[in-house]
């Protein structure tokens, strides 16, 4: 598949633009718009990278997840915690996961519903591979040098802290 030819022009910039004739100066509208699509650009480079070991990048970030626990297993529901994401979600994850050899299930012991996900040898393994192929695309933010970065990672927090993601020390 190749890749569409690029605009002559910026189209958040036109859409702006266009928004200030109709209803005035929103700058969110175009901050919005354009955080939207460097999401769908960086995971589109980032699905590249994690795509051929049989990932999303939501698979990944719960397999990293283990690969920093204390003991490689971690309970469903903390998994979503620290993911923020819907249990169904955190299942489907995991389960998927396990039908690739990535990570086991088995019974939580302090738990009698709940159920530990543990990451298996072939899941560090995958794991520490992507990982180096995603750290050398600088997770796709290579545009960036380290203090851009950090920058972006400060102003977006506020907005996460404002959604609850968080709560600020």
């Amino acid at each position: 598949m190749s890749k569409p030819l690029s605009l002559t022009f910026d189209p958040i910039a036109r859409a702006d633009e266009h928004w200030k004739q109709h209803w005035g100066s929103v700058p969110s509208m175009a901050a919005i718009t354009s955080v939207m699509r460097a999401q769908q650009i960086l995971l589109a480079e980032v699905d590249a990278v994690v795509k051929p070991y049989g990932l999303t990048f939501a698979r990944y970030e719960a397999l990293v997840l283990l690969t920093f626990s204390r003991e490689g297993e971690l309970p469903m529901s903390k998994i979503g915690e620290r993911l923020m994401v819907h249990p169904t979600s955190v299942t489907n994850t995991i389960d998927r996961l396990q039908s690739a050899g990535l990570v086991a299930k088995r019974p939580n012991p302090n738990d009698g519903r709940g159920t530990l996900a543990s990451i298996t040898d072939k899941g560090r393994e995958v794991c520490e591979a992507t990982t180096r192929e995603l750290m050398a695309i600088d997770f796709g933010l290579g545009v960036y040098d380290s203090e851009e970065c950090r920058q972006i990672f400060e102003m977006l927090r506020p907005l996460r802290i404002a959604a609850d993601d968080f709560q600020e020390d």
